[in-house]
């Protein structure tokens, strides 16, 4: 991977929330019982290619990362690890070396947050969460991800000590979910889990189309709104956001080349008009196709 295409974030479609360190501070010496575990960073990575880390002193919070598609890899203290979907790992708070990416052929999608505390090695001491554990396989982890919905929606709302207070609160119920998993019975959400698949491959392969919410549910023989529900339970996004990232993704591949025509690229994912083609691009992606095309130069 070059240098100039590994990214920290800013990925089509993800959530992203960091609380200044000030902020936390103030709080912390205003209640300091209510901070002994506290969050310090959350966010949601779809697809995230070329995400790349590199910790060379390690991370005083702990981090836990849960792959539900894909895979990614990281390196704890000289010791390689592989996260493949369906896995969590909690690395735990370290001075010693970290790196983690995105697999090239498959990228991940993850749910990850940061947390720490004044005593957060007595903390990872006490769940035996070691620096040698590496990933461990769960269930699909619904709840967890629903918990982790509830926290950034109370953080996206503000930053005050009620707000914070209460998304430490979800953090306890967050962390027990992976670490103390329910073994629910599964066996009747397979069909519907394979019907999400057959979705994405659908999207995937018909990115030169323009497809709706309902063509794509009558394709995987489920109802629209059941679909749709379903989806963005499972993904974290609706339907057709996801499927309009995957065409922005597919687009910024094309416009490495410089010899593809911004039209032309436009024309390839679905789009007639290269203007309006531009406009969502640039609210996906954050920048214009070629401002971005500028950018990776």
């Amino acid at each position: 991977m070059s240098n100039g295409l590994k990214r920290r974030d800013g990925f089509p479609g993800e959530r992203l929330i960091n609380i200044p360190l000030k902020i936390l501070r103030d709080a912390k010496d205003r209640k300091p019982i209510l901070f002994n575990t506290y969050i310090t960073q959350i966010g949601y990575f779809p697809q995230a290619s070329h995400h790349y880390r590199e910790r060379r002193n390690g991370c005083e919070d702990n981090i836990l990362i849960y792959c539900i598609r894909g895979k990614g890899h990281y390196i704890l203290d000289k010791k390689r690890y592989e996260v493949n979907a369906g896995q969590y790992v909690i690395i735990p708070a370290t001075d010693r070396y970290i790196r983690y990416w995105a697999d090239t052929e498959s990228p991940w999608t993850i749910y990850w947050i940061h947390f720490t505390g004044d005593q957060i090695g007595e903390f990872n001491r006490s769940l035996n969460l070691t620096t040698t554990k590496g990933p461990i396989p769960i269930p699909f982890n619904d709840t967890g991800i629903e918990v982790w919905q509830k926290i950034f929606s109370i953080l996206s709302v503000s930053f005050r000590m009620e707000s914070l207070c209460n998304a430490n609160f979800c953090l306890q119920h967050l962390i027990s979910t992976f670490l103390y998993p329910q073994h629910e019975d599964k066996e009747k959400e397979i069909p519907v889990e394979n019907s999400i698949q057959q979705a994405i491959d659908i999207m995937k392969s018909n990115l030169h189309l323009k497809l709706s919410l309902e063509e794509i549910a009558v394709k995987v023989n489920l109802s629209t709104s059941y679909f749709a529900t379903f989806f963005k339970k499972r993904q974290g996004i609706s339907p057709i956001d996801y499927f309009i990232n995957m065409k922005m993704q597919r687009a910024c591949e094309l416009l490495r080349d410089q010899n593809n025509k911004v039209r032309e690229v436009a024309s390839d994912i679905g789009y007639e008009d290269p203007y309006y083609f531009s406009r969502i691009f640039k609210n996906v992606v954050g920048l214009s196709p070629a401002q971005y095309r500028k950018d990776i130069q």
